[in-house]
């Protein structure tokens, strides 16, 4: 089973305005209401992909209760741990510019934290666990790694998705997949990653520190995947870009969908770039239907 992880989740209310003037009285065309999180993005999109995950995390309040619904109307397993506090709302503002008002994150205390530890004792070495986005600001620093290691030693592979300390701090701990962006991987690293060459020559530092599989998202300049036998590139088709929450989440999503299928790597590659493309383009998450129709337009090379 793949089991994904959301620390921190919450609802996406994304609001539709022409011409957002601050300070003034705007009237949104059109709402949209969405479970928010990195890992709930990864449940619903490997679900549309015929995949089904079981999603973990915390969940609170009325808003809680919306979450686990839409989830339940998806037919997506879920085992959340419920808390005293109302799960939060992101407001994602789309104009001429898109905004984004980001609500705070649950208190977690100890007790829940023991909850969700022992949940990650109980996978076997034929899961996979995906922690995915941030850390709620009362969870200690180092709780991806005390999960991860967990799973390292019940044989779990872990697919990491989050950015910062966190991502500093998992390097050097098994991992199965690492999905930075070109400047989350700069970071790392203290460089500019402003060439498919650079993002290989860096993605083959996160493979010699025990990262299996290593994409590098590139916005609308492709992505590189790094592993230990290949070096790839893939462009991204063209499209109006819409949305731009949950775009990577998809490239995760449908990279693991298709090696669940037992896909090569170099098709798993570029389903994950059709997947990541394909929600860019939509308002909400990619559809299967979405993803396959974009497959055609991308194409994987090897990096020279």
């Amino acid at each position: 089973m793949i089991y994904t992880c959301t620390l921190n989740p919450s609802i996406d209310y994304v609001m539709n305005v022409e011409d957002f003037e601050p300070g003034g009285l705007n009237r949104a065309k059109e709402t949209f209401y969405y479970p928010g999180g990195k890992g709930i993005n990864v449940s619903r999109v490997m679900n549309r992909l015929g995949v089904k995950t079981k999603a973990l995390g915390y969940i609170g309040g009325f808003t809680g209760t919306f979450v686990q619904q839409f989830l339940d109307e998806e037919t997506i397993d879920h085992a959340f741990i419920q808390t005293s506090q109302t799960t939060r709302v992101n407001v994602k503002l789309k104009s001429n510019m898109e905004t984004e008002i980001n609500g705070p994150g649950a208190e977690i205390t100890a007790p829940l934290q023991e909850k969700l530890l022992e949940q990650v004792r109980d996978l076997s070495n034929r899961d996979t666990l995906v922690l995915a986005g941030s850390l709620p600001s009362s969870l200690p620093s180092d709780f991806y790694i005390t999960m991860a290691s967990i799973c390292a030693e019940n044989g779990v592979k872990v697919v990491a998705d989050t950015s910062g300390e966190a991502l500093e701090q998992l390097l050097g701990h098994p991992l199965f997949l690492l999905k930075p962006n070109h400047h989350e991987l700069g970071e790392l690293f203290n460089v500019e990653i402003d060439t498919k060459e650079k993002a290989a020559q860096y993605g083959r530092k996160l493979i010699d520190q025990g990262v299996e599989h290593v994409i590098v998202s590139m916005g609308g300049e492709g992505a590189v995947y790094v592993g230990r036998n290949h070096e790839m590139f893939a462009n991204v088709p063209k499209g109006h870009v819409k949305n731009s929450v949950g775009a990577g989440d998809s490239v995760v999503s449908g990279f693991l969908a298709a090696l669940e299928k037992e896909e090569s790597i170099q098709q798993a590659f570029r389903y994950g770039v059709a997947s990541g493309s394909a929600t860019a383009f939509q308002d909400d998450l990619c559809q299967k239907d979405d993803v396959e129709r974009l497959l055609s337009d991308i194409h994987v090379s090897n990096i020279n």
